[in-house]
């Protein structure tokens, strides 16, 4: 049932609380964060682990051999001199006795084509699942996550889909006598999922499936849209309304024969920003020339963490809430961010338990409030909590104070979808309309072109982390093997 906004307003402001209910808090851990400057940078030992349940740290490749891959020793592992985030990660165990925690395979950056050589090969396939089992194993982690972005897409083939099954049934008997606990990260959206999922087979093999219920709009679209609505708009397409939105996913999974139980909700700790093309023409749906700024300590155009945006809000932005998605906006001259607040997460989550769903998922861990800019550390966490131990919904969010980032722009990240130093301002000619332009002479430069009234334009340089090229396709740093230079 939908909840006015002004009933909302009408109730009392949450309490605090850590998990004390038998729902699933898993809790997504970006690693790449430990490289971020000032207020974004996240080590493991920053991790407050008592508002999860589950803890899943990412991530992990693999080879077309079937072997897994390390993507970043030196944060990973403690030789050399390393930062061991394996180890101190395992160790938040000790914090929350009965934290389970998970080691992730995949994501984005990892693409398709690797899994798809392997799953479809008996043979690497089988290789694959004792690999996995003695990694997990070796590192001391509870469970793996399979991230295979996307079976039958990016780079896959159609036989992926039944190879996809036959993965994670193996994956989860090899698992089973060592009590190791098999999850998955999915596409939500039915245009996504249906390609991907032979949904009605998933759920014997999966003891959670994380369910991606965000990105659901972004700087690919020509307007602007919040990147995870609640519910639709009046003024969609039908195809719209009928797939980008939490509820059109949730409601596609169960549908095609999902375990609820087994479902957790995917929420997002950042918001999708974009450049509007007429500055007074800002509700959703507007028209959009593109991605739009990144935050301060992320760096990556059209994406703004939860806890950048309680940095920057108050620096001239205005703030609206959009009553259909029940999702809140924010705009300041020609750029829009929808984002996430208190409110918001916690009607997912209040839609999440309506559902009878297992519970609630974010990503990620790094883009909660880290430093308690709001008044309390890890603010959104505790939203969660609070609505899953039957407390009631925020009757207002926190009010960010003014701040000047402390970002600093000579350190880099090291995640290929973030992985930039901070912006500056470059002299000379290079943008000719707004949005993204590489630099014609190298690669791993790339400049944001922001377009003045006058008709000028003022051009920030970023610049890839050390081995990144800018994806011109995707506007992203990305590996070499993966941009045409």
């Amino acid at each position: 049932m939908r909840v006015s906004f002004l009933l909302i307003a009408t109730i009392v402001l949450l309490f605090e609380q850590v998990v004390g209910h038998d729902k699933k808090v898993v809790c997504y851990y970006g690693s790449w964060a430990t490289y971020r400057p000032g207020n974004g940078n996240c080590e493991v030992e920053k991790i407050d682990p008592t508002y999860c349940t589950h803890a899943i740290y990412t991530f992990v490749g693999i080879n077309e051999d079937a072997t897994i891959r390390i993507i970043d020793p030196y944060a990973d592992l403690p030789d050399n001199y390393g930062k061991d985030g394996f180890g101190k990660f395992n160790a938040l165990k000790k914090i929350n006795p009965n934290l389970k925690t998970l080691i992730a395979i995949g994501g984005w950056n990892e693409g398709s084509t690797k899994f798809s050589h392997v799953m479809n090969n008996p043979e690497l396939r089988a290789q694959f699942v004792k690999n996995s089992v003695d990694f997990v194993l070796k590192y001391g982690f509870d469970g793996f996550d399979f991230d295979w972005e996307y079976p039958n897409q990016r780079g896959g083939i159609e036989e992926d889909k039944e190879a996809y099954i036959a993965t994670i049934k193996e994956l989860h008997e090899a698992f089973k006598p060592h009590g190791l606990l098999l999850s998955s990260a999915v596409a939500a959206a039915k245009s996504s999922a249906s390609l991907s999922y032979l949904i009605p087979k998933m759920s014997p093999h999966l003891d959670i499936i994380n369910l991606m219920a965000y990105d659901l709009n972004g700087g690919w679209n020509n307007y602007v849209g919040i990147n995870a609505p609640l519910y639709p708009r009046e003024d969609e397409s039908e195809e719209i309304r009928g797939n980008l939105n939490v509820e059109a996913c949730i409601k596609y999974w169960m549908d095609n024969g999902v375990d609820p139980k087994k479902v957790v909700l995917g929420m997002p700790l950042y918001g999708r920003s974009f450049r509007l093309v007429n500055k007074d023409n800002y509700k959703p749906g507007a028209p959009a020339s593109g991605k739009g700024i990144g935050g301060p300590y992320s760096g990556e155009p059209g994406m703004v963490g939860l806890n950048e945006i309680l940095e920057i809000s108050n620096n001239g932005w205005t703030h609206y809430w959009e009553p259909e998605g029940m999702v809140p906006y924010m705009v300041k001259d020609y750029d829009w961010i929808g984002y996430e607040n208190e409110l918001s997460i916690a009607l997912k989550t209040q839609f999440a338990m309506e559902k009878g769903l297992g519970g609630v998922m974010i990503w990620s861990l790094e883009t909660d409030d880290l430093t308690g800019f709001s008044g309390q550390k890890f603010v959104f966490l505790k939203t969660i909590n609070n609505i899953l131990n039957g407390g009631s919904l925020p009757s207002t969010t926190s009010t960010p104070k003014p701040t000047t980032s402390t970002a600093d722009p000579s350190i880099s990240t090291t995640d290929p979808s973030i992985g930039t130093t901070g912006p500056t301002l470059a002299p000379g000619n290079i943008c000719t309309k707004p949005g993204f332009v590489r630099d014609p002479d190298d690669c791993s430069v790339f400049y944001m072109c922001e377009e003045s009234s006058d008709g000028s334009y003022t051009q920030y340089r970023f610049e890839c982390s050390d081995g990144l090229y800018f994806n011109e396709d995707t506007e992203v740093c990305d590996y070499a093997e993966n941009v045409q230079c």
